[in-house]
């Protein structure tokens, strides 16, 4: 179970995407019930405050009275929840609603108690609204599309079978509630959805980073390459915490290489898919940290507006902009443009396994080329799949757009921006998938060469437990499949 103190990290969050608790502490829940009691006093008193007694957007100076508060929470909810096109995945869902229970606990939101325990209740029963994935230029409509089933509205799935928002609620035991003035705005605020996608494909990409490190290593035992351009010396000149952590990946599973021993002067250099491999992962692993020091830093602030504070004596409400998310909307941008880039790094070198003009093994790794194709149309799916990355690589956070009568004339589409990054995540997960079997085919036709390093044996070893060598007897697909799932479910073995 992860338990919110103080702060809650990206770690956390997608702990609980895959499956964990999420609970609150006595101190935290002592925060939720000062700002829900501050709400309460505004409300009594009658202070004018944004989106507690007035319209949103751009209808901020529309006073509502008091008697259509809690109608008005509702109806933000039902209008908002436009969202279109396919749904988000279960452990995308939960990892928003795990950042948005953050969120609201940091005691500024001033949502009841209720509202955090029935978003917990649906971590802890397996209830998962559905989300579609498109329509946010900021936040506002993933979130209201969870939001739906707290009210009995729209749909959920609940332990694999879907069904409406209220049979949902009786189905994990609850009933639906009643919103209060500003709950309405609060479960639509706020950056929990970006935080939570961000969340999930963090650690997404940091198996992804392991793995193409492994990968790298498997074809670059296969193509001989020349070891002295990953001397710890040599980059160390251009000085780089990720270059140095790929460099001794590299130079840990190469260790003892007969292949790599046999290799040795054949050439002056490597191309540059093999002899750049540490720059490029290196980058990635640099920009990969600052992205979660950035994600951290969302789940650690609050995002909700406006933002009540004081004590229900003297209640503060700030109207602010930390819902609005440039810097996570630009980190998400960053490591889109890094993976993509690992991608096309990873078609080349799969390209210098399957070429027989540069390869020196079988053309297309064919056991009879000719009658056989091999990997030669694999290797057209691993372009097409780094070339879609290319395109995903534009960045979100530059679309700008003008929305709710220029009241919000600034957009950086951190939401967008997450969930492009996920779609990089899901094509370079293939395209690596292509790559490693690809050089484990090629080192079964070395095998009588030389041997291989123990740290490449035991990625070799690993192939073959999931999908032996390849005689066009069987569709490809299926194998990548299946080497894609190993990827995404399990770290490369050392």
């Amino acid at each position: 179970m992860v338990t919110i103190d103080k702060a809650i990290g990206w770690r956390d969050v997608a702990r609980v995407a895959a499956g964990d608790t999420l609970a609150l502490s006595d101190v935290a829940w002592a925060r939720v019930n000062n700002a829900s009691k501050i709400v309460e006093r505004i409300v009594e008193t009658g202070v004018r405050a944004y989106g507690i007694n007035t319209g949103v957007g751009a209808l901020s100076d529309t006073v509502v009275d008091r008697e259509s508060q809690s109608r008005l929470s509702r109806n933000i909810i039902l209008s908002h929840a436009c969202a279109v096109g396919e749904l988000l995945a279960a452990r995308e869902v939960r990892a928003v609603i795990a950042a948005q229970i953050a969120n609201f606990a940091h005691g500024y939101s001033g949502v009841r108690a209720d509202i955090i325990r029935h978003l917990a209740t649906f971590l802890e029963r397996d209830c998962v609204p559905d989300v579609p994935s498109k329509g946010s230029a900021g936040y506002l409509t993933h979130n209201a599309h969870t939001a739906l089933v707290l009210i009995g509205e729209g749909s959920a799935m609940v332990a694999g079978k879907r069904m409406s928002g209220q049979e949902a609620l009786r189905a994990i035991g609850l009933a639906p509630l009643v919103l209060g003035a500003k709950e309405g705005l609060s479960l639509v605020n706020g950056t929990a959805c970006a935080t939570g996608l961000a969340s999930v494909a963090l650690a997404r990409a940091s198996h992804l980073l392991d793995w193409s490190d492994a990968v790298a290593a498997l074809t670059l035992e296969a193509t001989g390459c020349q070891m002295a351009a990953f001397d710890e010396a040599v980059l160390a000149l251009r000085p780089s915490r990720g270059i140095a952590l790929v460099g001794t990946a590299l130079r840990r599973r190469l260790d003892g290489s007969g292949l790599i021993a046999a290799a040795l002067g054949k050439r002056t250099q490597d191309a540059l898919s093999l002899r750049a491999v540490p720059h490029a992962h290196g980058a990635a692993r640099d920009v990969f940290e600052n992205a979660s020091l950035v994600v951290d830093a969302e789940l650690a602030s609050v995002t909700d507006n406006p933002a009540v504070s004081g004590t229900p004596e003297n209640p503060v409400v700030s109207s602010e902009a930390h819902a609005v998310a440039p810097a996570l909307a630009q980190v998400c941008d960053s490591l889109a443009i890094a993976l993509a880039q690992i991608s096309a790094m990873s078609e080349r070198r799969m390209d210098r396994l399957v070429n027989p003009l540069v390869s020196g093994l079988p053309p297309f790794l064919a056991n009879d080329a000719g009658s056989n194709s091999g990997f030669m149309i694999a290797q057209y799916t691993a372009a097409a799949l780094s070339n879609e990355n290319r395109r995903l690589a534009a960045p979100a956070s530059t679309d700008g757009g003008l929305t709710s009568g220029l009241q919000e004339d600034f957009l950086a589409h951190p939401t967008a921006a997450a969930n492009k990054l996920l779609s990089v995540i899901d094509n370079a997960e293939y395209v690596l998938a292509i790559e490693l079997m690809a050089a484990a085919q090629a080192h079964d036709f070395l095998a009588s060469a030389a041997s291989r390093a123990t740290g490449t044996d035991a990625i070799h070893r690993t192939v073959r437990q999931v999908v032996s060598h390849y005689y066009d007897d069987r569709p490809l697909a299926g194998d990548i499949e299946a080497i894609r799932a190993l990827l995404r479910a399990e770290l490369p073995p050392t």
